[in-house]
């Protein structure tokens, strides 16, 4: 339901796309001696230099300005990100020849990632204006008891449509030592994303709210299923979960890691101006690999040390919604 204090943006157009996208490191060419970024510099490991990233730009931006666009004639909304170095890489990419005539806003926060990669989002200014923007820590401990840090989730509030919003925006830890070994610090993260979302409760009851992220577990993992997911939230991607698909390969076989999830008010048939149409996995042909044993997996930028010059190793997912005036 249309929240009055908000005012409507524009003229609504029939369909839009919300998504989320991991771009897989997308760092700027310059050593920040705070961060552990040494690798994507031109000197180091990966040689890291302003032509791959400036070609990276173009092809991300080529990727983001066709999500959904079969389905509502335009780029998303909505784009939330992740492995971002810092707001001027989504700066450079929301200017690119691809997306610079649809008026992208930037909104970011530095996280304590050691790597340095953060969350993010752009957005359309004729569909969304921000309100506030605000982080949440995730506190970790090692065994030993010192601090383990992660990425924050970033909380964006603001006039979707003239319908007022709540984005949770994440990045969970990886399963890099072990997907049991590191269980524990998804099911944190997951109960960070509780407590934002019953604190909002408490004073908006019927808050609309986005949970969009690189969760590094899929639909039915115990982290999301138990820990995020409860009577009041709805997850539409677990029917994209299939043994054939995914937004990510491992080892040959697919992951859903990169989800979004809605509260159960977007779904509802009655003072709802957002109807859930479907969500996706922009998975075009264009977007992978073409040939040899990873044929069909996202086709990315570096394999290890190897330059591949593709994309991302995530696909991008979305949901499209039809919006009642």
């Amino acid at each position: 339901m249309s929240d009055p204090a908000f005012a409507k943006a524009n003229v609504s157009p029939k369909k839009i796309v919300v998504g989320f996208y991991n771009l897989e490191n997308l760092f700027d060419t310059k050593d920040d001696p705070s961060k552990l970024d040494d690798d994507f510099t031109p000197t180091g490991f990966k040689q890291w230099n302003e032509k791959r990233y400036t070609k990276k730009l173009k092809k991300l931006g080529k990727v983001i300005s066709k999500i959904g666009k079969k389905e509502t004639g335009d780029p998303p909304a909505l784009l939330a990100v992740a492995e971002i170095e810092n707001a001027s890489v989504l700066e450079d990419l929301i200017k690119v020849k691809a997306l610079v005539e649809h008026d992208y806003g930037v909104v970011h926060f530095d996280s304590p990632d050691e790597r340095g990669i953060d969350v993010g989002l752009i957005y359309r200014k004729d569909c969304f204006t921000v309100s506030t923007a605000v982080t949440k820590t995730v506190w970790l401990e090692t065994e030993t008891g010192e601090r383990d840090y992660t990425r924050d989730i970033l909380h964006v509030t603001g006039n979707l449509m003239g319908t007022k919003i709540h984005l949770l925006i994440n990045h969970w830890p990886s399963r890099r030592k072990g997907a049991n070994e590191t269980a524990h610090k998804r099911i944190k993260a997951a109960q960070e994303n509780r407590k934002i979302i019953e604190s909002l409760r408490e004073k908006e009851p019927d808050a609309r709210i986005m949970i969009l992220g690189d969760f590094n577990d899929g639909p039915y993992d115990v982290s999301v299923k138990d820990h995020l997911v409860q009577k009041d939230l709805y997850n539409p991607m677990v029917f994209l979960n299939t043994k054939y698909e995914g937004s990510l390969n491992h080892n040959f076989e697919w992951y859903l890691f990169d989800q979004i999830i809605l509260s159960t008010n977007f779904m509802r048939i009655h003072q709802n101006n957002f109807k859930y149409l479907y969500s996706n996995i922009y998975n075009e042909k264009y977007l992978t690999e073409f040939r040899g044993k990873f044929k069909g997996n996202p086709f990315r930028t570096y394999a290890g040390k190897r330059y591949l010059g593709g994309y991302s190793d995530h696909f991008p997912v979305y949901i499209t919604f039809k919006i009642h005036s």
